[in-house]
């Protein structure tokens, strides 16, 4: 089976790191490929916990620490050096976390072009705003306020989506709705149902 590109979308509270893991382990069991994984998540925590590198670190660690969006400039430029490293022919890819504004999706649309890869596969997890903030919540992490959650929510509308949105009539991309208020087997099974394997 040809290697493939899958981008996870999904509000805070959806589940898709889970997800993604999932997706992971059920390919390599599959098909005994690796799966590279771009996540901005895992980007941005690896500069933090780093010993102080070069001026990019320093900045982007000073962002996250402020709570501040990394600008989509140097995000698209950690992304590109991240793909550089771990995309070859033989490996599926999946991204996490980007593209999560218009100019990233440009931004990626190139780059998935410039490694001829064709087919990409959106994967949106679908949860309500009621059931993100109950799921929030109850993690009981100590940043997660009703007040930053609903910042949260109103940046994912506001930037996310219409990142997403941007591949809606595009050749070559496909965007699957997965109902993400079941159980994390359900979404699973449905992910996997609607990728047609």
């Amino acid at each position: 089976m040809q290697p493939q590109t899958f981008i996870f979308f999904g509000q805070v509270g959806s589940g898709k790191g889970t997800q993604v893991k999932l997706l992971q382990d059920f390919l390599k069991a599959r098909d005994d490929k690796d799966c590279a994984y771009i996540g901005t998540g895992e980007i941005f925590r690896k500069i933090i916990e780093a010993p102080d590198g070069n001026l990019d670190a320093h900045k982007v660690k000073e962002m996250l620490n402020a709570g501040q969006l990394i600008p989509d400039e140097m995000t698209n430029k950690l992304v590109a050096d991240a793909m550089e490293k771990q995309i070859s022919s033989e490996r599926h890819v999946i991204f996490d976390g980007y593209p999560r504004t218009v100019v990233q999706a440009e931004f990626f649309e190139e780059k998935v072009k410039f490694y001829q890869r064709e087919d990409i596969k959106i994967i949106y997890i679908e949860l309500t705003e009621e059931e993100a903030m109950k799921r929030n919540l109850l993690r009981g992490r100590h940043d997660d306020t009703r007040e930053g959650l609903a910042k949260r929510f109103n940046e994912y509308k506001d930037k996310v989506l219409p990142a997403m949105n941007y591949f809606k009539e595009k050749e070559n991309y496909t965007i699957f709705t997965i109902n993400g208020e079941q159980t994390i087997e359900n979404v699973h099974k449905d992910i996997v149902k609607a990728l047609g394997f």
